[in-house]
């Protein structure tokens, strides 16, 4: 059974910082991506950031040039660096793995932008 487990949300003002964290437990073959998606107050849940176990990596316009996502060389854990951040960045941050036979989430980090 794979489980991840996401580490890193919190309070943080406007223009600051937090990086998250998710850890892949568990028996995992093949190829997978991994990656982020967020649900804002009242939203429906997005793509944020992913990544590819060759390292092609995947934005939304409106984290580019702020967010940027990578995964260790095990491959089996993904950050999410989070810079410039906005009120409208608010949201649960979910982590996320694809493999050819099957997709698994995380249960979700709070992350809330707020002076």
């Amino acid at each position: 059974q794979v489980q991840l487990v996401e580490s890193g949300g919190g309070l943080v003002q406007p223009v600051g910082s937090l990086r998250l964290s998710c850890a892949a437990s568990g028996v995992i073959f093949g190829s997978r991506s991994m990656g982020w998606y967020r649900q804002g107050p009242g939203k429906q849940r997005e793509l944020v950031a992913s990544i590819t176990g060759g390292g092609t990596s995947n934005y939304a316009d409106s984290v580019k040039g702020r967010f940027t996502v990578s995964m260790d060389n095990a491959k089996t854990t993904v950050y999410l660096q989070m810079n410039a951040l906005k009120p409208e960045d608010t949201a649960v941050y979910y982590c996320n793995l694809k493999t050819a036979w099957a997709e698994y989430w995380g249960k979700g980090t709070l992350v809330t932008v707020s002076s």
